[in-house]
This record gives C-alpha cells, structure tokens and sequence, in this order.
C-alpha cells in the first residue's frame, strides 16, 4: 500500500479519496443531527473510538511528555482540534445547511492561516494568493447576508459556529509548523486528550442509547475512523509524495463534494445568494491554492 501511494496516480487517489471523506463528512453530520444523534453524541464517537485507536501512538510517544510535546502545548492543540472544534462544527450542521459548512469552514481556514502565515512566520502571500483570499470573504459575506435576510436565526448561530470552528482549525496547522509536531502524533494528542469529556458525557443522558445501534456503529465508524485517522493518513501520504505546492490544489474539492452531495442526499438546495457565496468560496480557494504552484513555475521558469 505505501508503494502504491509513493506512485504519482496513487497519491492523486488518496488524495481524493480524502477529500469525499472530508467534504462527505459535512453532509453525513447534517443527516445524523437531523435523525436523533446530538453534537455531543457525534463528538463522543469521534474521541472515543478515535482516542482508543490511537492510544498506543500515544503511549509510544510518551504520556509524561505528552507525546514529546508537554502538556502546556498538547492542551492547547487539544482545544484548536478537538472538542471544542468539533462541537461547533457538529453544532453548526445542526442548525444551517450542510453546504454552508462545507463552504465556510475551509473558506475560514484558508484566511487564517493567510494572516497567521503572515503574523507568526513573516510569510507574504503572492497577489494572487491574496485575491483568492479576497474573493473568499466576498462569498463569506454573501452567505452571511443570506442566512440574515432570511429570518432564520438559527441559520445564522450555525453560520457562526462554522466561523468559530474554521478559527480554530486554522490556527491548528500554523501550531503544529510552529512547534514541529507530526501529523499522526498531533492527531493521537487531540484525540486522546479529548477523550477526557466521555465521563461527562456519559454522566447525562447519551443519546446514542435511543438511537439504533447500526446507525450509531456506521457514524462510528465515519467520526473516528474515517475522518480521525483513514482522511488524515491518506492526505498526508498524498502531500509527501505530491509536494506541498500540487497537494494544495486539492482542498478546494472540499465544498464542492460537500454541496453536490446535500443536493441527493439532504434535498438542500442552495438558495441563489448563497450559492454565489459558495461558488466564490470555492472560487477562491482554487485561486488561492494555485498560487504556490504557479509561483514555484515562475521561479522555476526564471531558473
């Protein structure tokens, strides 16, 4: 398997195939808190089986030091990918479509990690990376302006729980690059730190107790396999194989997969406004994520 993903064509379907898991993952989030399960029951699969299987990484890295990063840090990174994350992202596909998570989140994590690159690294984007920042914002702000004129306020929480959680998840990467931390042994700190809030949730009431058992073992399987480890281990296989500058176009696929897979499965289809919003999202992201391709062409050009 791993020599297959070493080839061009391997990469390129691993990549892919991670980018169905994380667009897909909005609309099957959609579907579950609109068929019995809570935020807090998705987010108690996700860590629990998540945290589980990636105990021994754990372990092995070292629990005194956290996986060789301290608990100061690992705390930290625990908040930027974990709970907190996941709540207001499950919590935001409670209340608003589907495709405005699917829009709005990567579209957040493509601005702040533009102006963190800026503030922590000194990095200046190319104009045309920051054109497609520019042009998301545009389609951000068109959905806000759609989810405020139509008189749903629980369009707008959700909206905003997007934005929160695409904060968060942008600042997990410019930490991660800051501190050197790994991706499997990032991702074994987030999930078993937040295995810490299953006693509190099994001191309520799991809702996953008046739900079918098929159907809590299938999103199971998509919060704490799928998108926990099979997503970030493809990905990551992809990028070291591909390059940073050609996995980079990639992401914008995201909403995409997200949007045209609520139409057959949620039946949401975007109204007008906001599907200009999204186009533009989706827009820019491409913009964006091309900038460093074309600019490594120049320089390669100019070599």
């Amino acid at each position: 398997m791993n020599g297959l993903l070493a080839t061009r064509r391997g990469a390129i379907t691993a990549m892919l195939l991670a980018v169905v898991i994380y667009g897909g993952n909005f609309v099957v989030t959609r579907h579950a808190t609109l068929n019995g399960l809570s935020p807090n029951d998705l987010a108690a699969l996700r860590f629990g089986v998540g945290g589980l299987l990636l105990l021994p990484v754990f372990l092995r890295a070292g629990a005194a030091t956290c996986a060789g990063v301290g608990w100061g840090r690992g705390l930290v990174l625990a908040a930027m990918s974990g709970l907190p994350m996941v709540l207001l992202m499950n919590t935001g596909l409670s209340l608003a479509p589907a495709a405005h998570g699917a829009a709005i989140q990567p579209g957040t994590v493509t601005v702040i990690g533009a102006v963190g690159s800026i503030v922590m690294f000194g990095v200046r984007p190319p104009r045309i990376v920051a054109a497609g920042i520019l042009t998301v914002l545009a389609g951000l702000a068109c959905i806000g302006i759609a989810g405020g004129t139509s008189g749903s306020r629980s369009i707008v929480t959700g909206d905003l729980c997007f934005l929160a959680a695409g904060a968060l998840w942008g600042l997990y990467p410019l930490l991660l690059q800051r501190w050197q931390v790994g991706a499997i042994v990032s991702t074994s700190i987030v999930a078993v730190l937040s295995m810490a809030y299953l006693p509190v949730y099994l001191l309520g009431s799991p809702g996953i107790m008046r739900v079918d058992a098929l159907v809590v073992a299938f999103h199971a399987v998509n919060q704490g396999l799928l998108n926990m480890i099979l997503g970030l281990w493809l990905w990551g296989s992809a990028v070291r194989t591909l390059g940073a500058a050609e996995a980079q176009r990639f992401p914008p696929l995201i909403p995409v997969v997200g949007t045209l897979l609520a139409i057959p499965l949620l039946g949401e289809w975007p109204a007008p406004v906001q599907a200009v919003g999204v186009a533009l999202i989706v827009g820019g992201l491409a913009i964006a994520s091309a900038g460093p391709f074309f600019a490594a062409r120049r320089v390669a050009t100019r070599s």
